[in-house]
């Protein structure tokens, strides 16, 4: 069937219409999910914390005291989900490619700082695909081992790994995880020959020591403070700083050892493009609630000394990491997975 030059005409202005419609909602709709309304409005389902270490690791045990309370000022729940493995690369990618629309976070330490460097092929970018919404906390790690050992110093250990070059073992939740890095970051400072031996996760590698198939461990204050209290586990030094849940034990760098000093942190991340409003209301909360005392001392008691930016100053943190691990891992010498 032909069509006169008109109706040609008008089929066209017709399916212009119709498209310029669409494209106008989608603006809108865009609009009105970036708005200040919209997050103001949120949350208004449960939210999502993806955690890439067992509910007994100290980014677990810090992240849930933290969102408990904010799903009391906010009054939804935040639903931790435990993804472990890969160093955790296989929680990274699953939010790096989630719904960025502020109901799917990532609770990580600073080996969201340092598994790309390690990994290159990681299926995400670290800075590309993530906003940082905050730090929680500092971890000061502690280092621990069986009391069955005999060791009961740092100086101790050094001597016993001088005596049989690579006969003692260290464990830690996987290749790259900031418990690793603080880990080779002593070997190399104390001069020693020890064996690096991963697990899934902090429960794994802890356990391993517990029972003495391992020699020690760094770990977070939380994950072992009742083994501790029980006199199963001997705490040795603090990778940073002395714990107010632990204030006799010294730092590394206090046991003896310069240069073996190491920071972890634990905090928020969110998929990159999640409303800049939500992330700047989710970070607004989170200081709010760690500035009461009752979740202040909360955390101090696991070992969690609280700590807050806002987001630009947390990627500008995780972009220096980034650098500096950089240079760690080659000085360090271990190779890219």
């Amino acid at each position: 069937m032909s069509l006169s030059v008109e109706e040609g005409i008008m089929r066209i202005v017709n399916r212009v219409g119709s498209v310029f419609v669409l494209v106008v909602a989608g603006v809108v709709a865009g609009v009105v999910c970036s708005s200040p309304a919209f997050a103001q409005a949120w949350p208004s389902k449960p939210v999502r914390v993806i955690v890439p270490y067992a509910p007994s690791s100290g980014v677990a045990i810090a992240t849930r005291l933290v969102t408990d309370e904010l799903a009391k000022s906010l009054g939804q729940s935040f639903i931790h989900e435990t993804k472990t493995g890969a160093g955790g690369a296989i929680a990274s990618a699953f939010v790096a490619t989630s719904p960025a629309d502020g109901y799917t976070l990532l609770a990580n330490s600073s080996s969201h700082s340092i598994l790309q460097v390690l990994t290159p092929n990681v299926p995400y970018d670290t800075l590309r695909d993530f906003v940082g919404v905050t730090p929680l906390a500092e971890l000061p790690l502690v280092m621990v081992i069986a009391k069955s050992k005999g060791i009961r110093s740092v100086q101790e250990l050094v001597a016993s790994a001088k005596a049989k070059p690579g006969s003692l073992t260290f464990a830690s939740a996987g290749v790259g995880t900031s418990a690793h890095l603080g880990a080779e970051k002593f070997r190399i400072a104390a001069g020693i020959d020890v064996l690096h031996i991963p697990f899934k996760s902090t429960t794994d590698g802890v356990t391993e020591v517990f029972a003495g198939r391992v020699d020690y461990v760094y770990t977070a204050v939380a994950s072992v403070q009742s083994m501790i209290k029980d006199g199963a586990l001997i705490p040795l030094a603090m990778s940073s700083k002395r714990s107010a849940s632990l204030p006799g034990v010294p730092t590394i760098e206090e046991a003896g050892v310069p240069g073996a000093g190491y920071s972890v942190w634990t905090g928020l991340m969110a998929p990159a493009k999640t409303p800049r409003e939500v992330v700047l209301r989710l970070q607004q909360e989170i200081v709010k609630v760690l500035a009461t005392t009752d979740l202040k001392e909360r955390m101090l008691k696991v070992g969690a000394e609280p700590f807050t930016l806002t987001p630009d100053e947390f990627d500008a943190l995780i972009k220096r990491e980034l650098a500096d691990n950089d240079k760690l891992v080659k000085a360090i010498g271990i190779r890219a997975q």
